[in-house]
């Protein structure tokens, strides 16, 4: 058997846990695509059940997600495919900075969320109205304020075609 016959080798599989108000909203296996000590990447078919039309996009059975996490910011962004391979845009979570163990990474969900169209022309903040219901401001000033400048950050990043820099640096 020659060397260019061999199959790749099995990507590592890490499990994702999205917590929110101390309970796990969602847990589901993905795909470690790599992991540079500070951002960890992975991808990950639609954990959902069924279909999740939010009128500006539809997350359904075949699409693809390929989420970063960073142990040092407040979100993660993940980048959305259909089955395809058409890109839909970019779906970003404002979270507690990832605490990745071996084979899981947490996540803790602030609420605060922000969309980006693939051709750029719709970027919209999601969740402010559940963000100020949640009594995180009174509960944890200082993650209240780094949820806000986290959601601000990545309005920016959007805005300006950042994410391309964010993501491939």
């Amino acid at each position: 058997m020659s060397g260019n016959s061999a199959e790749p080798p099995p990507v590592p599989q890490v499990e994702v846990v999205l917590r929110k108000s101390g309970r796990t909203k969602i847990r589901y296996h993905a795909g470690l695509l790599r992991d540079d000590g500070t951002r960890v990447t992975v991808r990950a078919a639609w954990a959902g059940t069924g279909v999740r039309d939010f009128g500006f996009v539809r997350f359904e059975p075949g699409d693809v997600f390929t989420e970063h996490y960073w142990r040092d910011r407040w979100y993660a962004v993940k980048e959305v495919r259909d089955a395809a391979g058409e890109l839909k845009g970019w779906y970003c979570d404002v979270t507690r900075p990832a605490v990745v163990t071996d084979g899981e990474i947490v996540v803790e969900d602030l609420d605060l969320d922000l969309w980006r169209s693939a051709d750029g022309g719709t970027v919209l903040r999601l969740d402010e109205d559940e963000f100020a219901e949640s009594g995180l401001a009174a509960l944890d000033p200082p993650a209240a304020v780094a949820a806000e400048a986290a959601l601000d950050e990545l309005e920016r990043l959007a805005r300006d075609g950042g994410f391309a820099r964010l993501l491939t640096g």
